[in-house]
């Protein structure tokens, strides 16, 4: 996305957001850094962490959620984004990014170049907290998803009007396929057939088959998609359309929208809700949604597709969105505050704003 906004060296983010520019480049690099033996030091962990993306701090910023403390740094590169665990649980995968950051209606052409050679997923060993590889992206990677096996990752390239796909087992690109307009959100199927896109400025979801990598449906939506979450039983897909303030309910038999969810403004809120990112918990039975610049997040049942309830003053525009093991703590990255905010979901309150500095992006939970 290309709404950032920069302010005391904290920019707005979250599980998500920002983007600017190089219009051609060659492919990313796929180096491995120098072997080393590293010392174990806050790696291995013994229980869960949380692995949060800083994209202006060029790392990923780890933390002990039992004890609301950052616990280390892993630095990966330029302009960490969208970040996931491996399917296996043994890597951390986060996007990389040479374009540099600007603010909405910046005249491109007197921003800094691109540094295409940044571009790429980056991969890190969870058992010493190294980065280990890079693998190809396509220019300015922001949001992936990996396949059920883990052999294949699909990356949105937002400049190109692309998604990649990207070997594992080579770390290139093999395939690219046009999508809409201003790609975004990644999102693979549960059974691993289809790959969901999301594009901001043609409001659609691109539905792409993963064997024949043919384009299946194009799913109308509301304005600015952002992201789409399944339901565990892979039936029902739910997308959210931040400049509308709805979530839209996908068929998936059918690739349809067939009900919207509005979200209200609720009183306290400095804006109008902004659905992003999105949660499913761990039974299966509420989705959680950030609702950006709102500080809040927006609950919603699943079998009844209705919202249930917002979960107010989280952090300064949230985007990256986790829940713990049970279900029982929601995180949230919230970039202009530079801080993570850990949610009490029984009571909806905040248990406590850890303080990251830099500009949390993605969160993900190790458990």
């Amino acid at each position: 996305m290309r709404n950032v906004k920069l302010s005391a060296g904290a920019f707005v983010c979250v599980a998500l957001v920002s983007t600017a520019c190089g219009r051609s480049a060659p492919p990313a690099s796929t180096e491995t850094p120098p072997a080393a033996a590293p010392a174990p030091s806050a790696a291995a962990p013994s229980g869960p962490r949380l692995y949060v993306s800083d994209e202006t701090g060029g790392s990923v910023i780890v933390i002990d959620p039992a004890t609301a403390q950052v616990v280390e740094r892993i630095s990966v590169g330029k302009r960490p984004r969208g970040i996931r665990l491996s399917r296996d649980g043994k890597e951390l995968l986060v996007a990389l990014s040479g374009s540099p950051i600007a603010g909405p209606g910046v005249d491109e052409s007197k921003l800094p170049p691109a540094d295409r050679t940044a571009d790429g997923i980056g991969v890190v060993d969870l058992a010493t907290h190294k980065l280990v590889r890079k693998y190809q992206s396509g220019q300015d990677p922001e949001v992936f998803d990996s396949s059920p096996d883990g052999k294949t990752i699909y990356v949105s390239n937002e400049d190109a009007a692309q998604m990649s796909v990207v070997d594992t087992a080579t770390g290139s690109v093999t395939q690219r396929i046009s999508v809409g307009e201003e790609p975004e959100g990644v999102t693979v199927s549960p059974d691993g057939a289809a790959v969901y896109v999301t594009s901001e400025n043609s409001s659609d979801v691109a539905v792409i088959d993963t064997k024949t990598y043919k384009v299946l449906a194009r799913i109308k939506t509301g304005p600015r998609p952002r992201s789409v979450t399944f339901s565990a039983d892979g039936r029902t897909a739910f997308v959210t359309s931040e400049t509308a303030a709805l979530v839209g309910v996908i068929d998936v038999a059918t690739h349809r929208i067939t009900s919207t969810i509005e979200i209200p403004k609720t009183e306290g809120t400095p804006t109008a809700p902004r659905p992003m990112g999105g949660a499913l918990s761990p039974d299966g039975r509420q989705v959680f949604i950030s609702l950006g610049r709102a500080q809040s997040v927006a609950v919603i049942d699943v079998a009844a597709r209705k919202l249930l309830r917002t979960i107010e003053g989280v952090g300064e525009r949230p985007w990256g969105i986790a829940l713990n093991a049970d279900g029982s703590k929601l995180y949230t990255a919230n970039g202009p505050s530079g801080d993570v905010a850990i949610v009490d979901v029984a009571s909806g309150t905040v248990d406590k704003k850890i303080s990251t500095g830099g500009s949390p992006w993605g969160v993900v939970v190790r458990k």
